[in-house]
């Protein structure tokens, strides 16, 4: 990261150069694709569409009719009397006359999650296509096929059958699309320019997503055992009634089960790519040192950004099973039947 990170940033000035910005820059949503800075106040930006519905109806157009600097009110001019807000309330969304407009622009995170999602499919695509041409007694395959089986068999097998239990086979399709997505979104997340450094899975809307499926499944995968513990477990009468002060416990459970996805994978992933960022912003704000600070503050942030891009490739495949492996305990505690004795 720090390596990278070097080469596409140019060179700036101690005092003009702002870490906050730098990390911000990194992990929050935008409506254009920065790239890098190119000096003389000039950007390598990849402009991206514009979809509002303002008061004068709907507009499509491109980011790159947006001025690139704010004005003296903190407002990016466009067309159509549409602005991008940089500061205040509404910052970071498209304004008119203030007030933020019906936005459905594909903006940066939405950019990167199709890409990911386009890499996904062109992925389990070459493999399905190897399988269709293969009889079930012909060898294992190998290769890039042979690590999608691999893992595949590895998160059924070890994650997905023993959380959900009997009758996972049904859900096997939602819990694998969760693992593969989060995992590709995360590895992409870790490539500092395009087709990478999206911040998908540090998005809480993304998290958000996927929470809610679950809940939803989970919800509708209940048996009559789950809603009877939930609204009238098996506990003294009076925890329950007149007061229902497990029942209500019980259900708020409801609630706080997909939160916790959402919050654990969206402040994980978050929290990883602005330490890693973090570190690299070393190199710049020592610039106006000594020689002897210079070098060795920068190797240090060297060594620690490549040490925290190693952790990162293993975050991210933690974060993804994590995710997978609750999603299938909820849904198994879902579908679970009362012991008789």
């Amino acid at each position: 990261m720090a390596l990278l990170l070097l080469a596409v940033t140019p060179a700036v000035k101690a005092e003009d150069f702002s870490a906050k910005e730098v990390v911000l820059e990194h992990i929050k949503d935008s409506h254009d694709w920065h790239v890098t800075d190119l000096g003389d106040g000039k950007s390598l930006v990849i402009p991206l569409p514009i979809i509002v519905n303002s008061s004068t109806g709907w507009h499509v157009f491109c980011s790159s009719e947006f001025e690139h600097h704010a004005d003296a009110s903190g407002l990016r001019q466009g067309p159509y009397n549409l602005a991008i807000a940089t500061e205040g309330e509404h910052a970071g969304k498209i304004v008119e006359n203030g007030e933020p407009v019906l936005d459905l622009s594909i903006t940066k995170t939405v950019a990167v999650m199709f890409i990911n999602v386009a890499l996904l499919l062109c992925c389990v695509l070459l493999s399905a296509r190897w399988y269709k041409k293969r009889k079930a007694s012909d060898n294992a395959p190998g290769g890039f096929v042979g690590f999608i089986e691999m893992l595949v068999m590895y998160v059924v097998d070890e994650i997905i059958k023993p959380g959900v239990g009997k009758g996972y086979e049904k859900y096997t399709p939602y819990l694998l699309t969760c693992f593969f997505f989060i995992f590709t979104c995360n590895v992409m997340g870790l490539i500092p320019f395009p087709p990478g450094s999206g911040n998908v899975t540090g998005n809480i809307a993304v998290t958000f997503f996927l929470a809610l499926c679950t809940f939803i499944i989970v919800q509708f995968s209940g048996n009559k055992h789950y809603w009877k513990d939930i609204f009238w477990p098996d506990v003294p009468t009076w925890l329950k009634a007149p007061i229902p002060i497990i029942p209500v416990i019980e259900f708020v459970g409801i609630f706080t089960k997909p939160f916790a996805l959402m919050i654990r994978l969206f402040a994980n992933m978050m929290a990883g790519h602005a330490i890693a960022v973090a570190i690299t912003c070393i190199i710049f704000l020592v610039a106006a040192q000594s020689v002897a600070v210079q070098l060795s503050m920068s190797a240090l942030s060297v060594v620690m950004s490549i040490f925290m891009m190693c952790l990162e490739c293993l975050v991210c495949f933690i974060q993804a099973m994590v995710f997978t492996m609750l999603s299938a305990v909820f849904i198994g505690l879902a579908r679970v039947e009362p012991e008789h004795e």
